[in-house]
């Protein structure tokens, strides 16, 4: 199963995680920056997003029939 994570994960990301696992979470905000949170916050924004508010008012709407 990690070959497949590794498959899909861009490779500028890999760097950030390699430091994530070994040094942790402070090293990592530390090289890479504010903009990996605001990463971060935007992906689950979306996420979040789609699954709470879009989908529920499509299937209100009926465009999905469950």
């Amino acid at each position: 199963m990690g070959k497949i994570r590794d498959a899909i994960t861009p490779k500028w990301v890999r760097k950030y995680l390699v430091i994530y696992k070994e040094q942790g979470f402070k090293a990592m905000l530390k090289a890479a920056g504010w903009k990996i949170v605001l990463g971060i916050f935007l992906f689950y924004l979306i996420r979040d997003s789609i699954l709470y508010i879009l989908i529920p008012y499509l299937v209100a709407k009926g465009v999905f029939n469950f």
